[in-house]
């Protein structure tokens, strides 16, 4: 792309025309410049304009929802597994966790990158009151990898949770501190707050097939953390729901965040307690409930497309495990039809996104401000 020579004076120039002053010539579309009776366009400056306009300052730090959702699908499709038979079920999820770990490698490095080169955009995201929040994905993702690096080897899974635990432990720490400092602002109360108290049953989740004796006093650690603070958040957010003004367009997905409290607790109250009991179908059948107003308007209300949308992600892969180890205990052809539907949805749901992530990253509005 060269540059374009414009006669001044033409018509074509005179309707585009806003201003000119001191030879510069301002257009709706471009600028020009006044140079010997011509006008010329600077397509260097347009290509240096759009490197800067799109860059890893920009890299969202909840983009790493969707190492949780592409884990958390890795781990549905092992348990559809267990409950079909099949063989090729083992495989989708071995090479489907193979991809969540490659994709959480690649954000770990950009985000480094990002810290790196922009230490204070970091720094004011942390610290934002809504935006700090989605810090505790990396935590979550890491204890989500542990069980997918579980199939290989239990040594290996052992050293990632642990690393995965210290992490979402220290974030619920900062969070629980900044709320005791009071006045938060209504419009700060999102469902975002849950990763915290839902990363510390994540913890359970991921922990309680482990056979450490101290694991066991871990995992019921964090479920005292997570199962109080995701109960006193819940509450918070909703009351924030009903009675103040709807979420932005662009946070309306979300929403599906309310549904993981239900889903992630039943599964770690089964890992804990080793039997789906009454309390445990309570969590299950609120979950679903839940699930089925939020997807039913996000589905005939969508928001534009964004990296929010990645926020459905993992609350219905952990559903969706849920709908299995219920259908796994209780039996009957009514569950295994809800379990087999909910993989569905989640598989063409993360398909979906994948899609309009990777086509968001190529034209340059993924990384743009």
């Amino acid at each position: 792309m060269g540059t374009t020579l414009v006669p001044f004076g033409t018509n074509r120039n005179r309707s585009h025309t806003r201003r000119c002053r001191r030879g510069r010539i301002q257009t709706s579309n471009h600028k020009l410049y006044l140079n010997n009776g011509v006008c010329m366009e600077s397509a260097q400056a347009s290509r240096a304009m759009t490197a800067r306009a799109s860059s890893v300052r920009h890299l969202p730090i909840g983009l790493f929802g969707s190492v949780m959702s592409v884990a958390g699908l890795s781990l549905a499709w092992r348990l559809a597994n267990k409950a079909y038979g099949d063989h090729a079920h083992i495989a989708v999820s071995n090479t489907i966790g193979v991809v969540a770990l490659a994709l959480f490698v690649v954000l770990t490095l950009s985000y480094l990158n990002k810290l790196v080169r922009f230490p204070d955009v970091v720094k004011l995201e942390f610290s934002h009151p809504v935006i700090g929040s989605f810090f505790g994905t990396v935590g979550i993702s890491i204890l989500l990898l542990s069980s997918v690096i579980g199939s290989y080897s239990t040594s290996a899974q052992l050293v990632v949770w642990t690393i995965g635990t210290v992490a979402t432990l220290a974030l619920s720490v900062v969070m629980m501190s900044r709320l005791l400092n009071g006045n938060a602002a209504p419009a700060t109360m999102v469902p975002a707050w849950l990763i915290a108290g839902v990363g510390s049953l994540d913890i359970v989740v991921t922990g309680g097939a482990l056979a450490s004796g101290w694991t066991h006093e871990v995992n019921l650690f964090a479920a005292a953390v997570g199962g109080v603070s995701a109960v006193v958040f819940f509450i918070l957010i909703l009351s924030r729901l009903i009675h103040h003004e709807p979420l932005a367009a662009a946070m309306r997905p979300s929403k599906m965040i309310l549904v993981a409290p239900f889903a992630v607790g039943f599964i770690a109250y089964v890992n804990l307690v080793q039997r789906v009991d009454m309390f445990a179908a309570l969590l299950f059948y609120f979950g679903l409930f839940l699930f089925a107003i939020i997807f039913y308007r996000l589905l005939v209300k969508p928001a534009p497309f964004s990296p929010a949308w990645w926020g459905i992600g993992f609350p219905m892969a952990a559903l969706s495990n849920a709908a299995f180890m219920y259908s796994a205990a209780v039996g009957g052809k009514g569950l295994a039809l809800i379990a087999a539907l909910l993989l569905f949805l989640l598989t063409a749901s993360i398909a979906v996104l994948s899609c309009r992530t990777v086509h968001a990253l190529l034209t340059g509005r993924l990384l743009s401000a």
